[in-house]
C-alpha cells in the first residue's frame, strides 16, 4: 500500500500534538494533481488507517489510496528546507517543488 519511513513518522508525531495527519489527493497543480496534507483529531470511517505505527499517526483519505499506491512518504532535510515528500512509483511527471503531480 502506502510505505512511510521511520524519519516521517517521527516528524509526523513532533508536529501533530496527538491529531493524525491526513493526506488526500486533489485536482490542480503544476502537473494535474496536488498531495493535500492536513490535521484531524477524528479518525472517522471515512479515512484509511493502518494497524501499525504509521496508523498512530496518519490517515489517508480513500478517494486518494488509487492515486498514491505503492507510494513511500519521507521526511526530506534539504539546503532550502525540510518536508514530506511523497515518493510516488505511478506519477508519470511532476512539478519542480514535488507538490503536484500526473498520472
Amino acid at each position: 500500500m502506502v510505505t512511510v519511513t521511520d524519519k516521517a513518522i517521527d516528524y509526523m508525531k513532533s508536529v501533530s500534538n496527538g491529531a493524525y495527519i491526513t493526506l488526500g489527493v486533489k485536482s490542480g497543480g503544476c502537473s494535474g494533481f496536488e498531495y493535500v496534507w492536513g490535521l484531524s483529531t477524528d479518525p472517522s470511517i471515512e479515512h484509511v488507517k493502518w494497524s501499525d505505527p504509521i496508523g498512530e499517526v496518519l490517515l489517508l483519505d480513500p478517494m486518494a489510496e488509487m492515486y498514491i499506491i505503492g507510494s513511500e512518504i519521507d521526511y526530506v532535510t534539504e539546503l532550502g528546507g525540510s518536508f514530506l515528500a511523497v515518493k510516488n512509483p505511478t506519477s508519470t511527471s511532476s512539478c519542480g517543488c514535488g507538490e503536484s503531480f500526473g498520472i
